[in-house]
């Protein structure tokens, strides 16, 4: 886990000199690195992803993308725990910018 949380904490630095697209990339790698042993922090990653699809995506195909990338990340889910990750995005999505409104 040490090892894990240097390399987010480095790519959560790196993110600070980016913008837009490449920004959100950076924050997602580094929050599934530095918070992976916190439970409560199990959506930042997914939300970082999300906003970067948007943000690399053109302005009038931003939503569509976000969606996108929300959908495929839901299909990703092992079965054993998808109703439990849905509900928490249910729970959270106003902490993560709405974004699990796909």
């Amino acid at each position: 886990m040490m090892q894990s949380r240097a390399a987010g904490g480095h790519a959560m630095g790196a993110a600070r000199s980016l913008s837009g697209a490449a920004r959100y990339a950076a924050f997602a790698a580094g929050q599934a690195g530095a918070v992976a042993h916190v439970a409560a922090h199990d959506l930042g990653a997914a939300a970082y992803a999300i906003k970067a699809a948007r943000a690399s995506a053109p302005k009038a195909e931003s939503e569509a993308a976000g969606r996108l990338e929300c959908h495929w990340q839901r299909h990703q889910l092992p079965q054993e725990i998808r109703e439990l990750v849905l509900d928490d995005q249910r729970v959270r999505n106003d902490l993560c910018w709405s974004v699990f409104d796909c």
